[in-house]
């Protein structure tokens, strides 16, 4: 298992997503996905999508996944404003 494939899985679930996955070893991975479809959803319910795109790779070929999802209104908020 590499980044790029956790990277397309997530996106053919979420088409819509922005998504960046960050791991070299194969088996640890950190991810960030941003998508519209996480609006009014709990944490919760936002990670369980993403689980839901990569199956049964959470439990055989992925070892560990930190995640970080968020709607674009958070992202945007996180981003410092380009007025100063």
């Amino acid at each position: 298992m590499n980044a790029s494939t956790i990277k397309s899985l997530i996106q053919q679930h979420l088409p819509d997503a922005l998504v960046e996955v960050q791991g070299d070893d194969g088996a640890h991975f950190e991810a960030l996905v941003v998508s519209p479809a996480f609006v009014g959803l709990s944490l919760i319910k936002q990670h369980q999508m993403v689980y839901d795109a990569l199956g049964e790779r959470m439990r055989e070929e992925i070892h560990a996944l930190s995640l970080r999802t968020m709607t674009p209104e958070q992202a945007q908020q996180l981003r410092p404003s380009a007025a100063h």
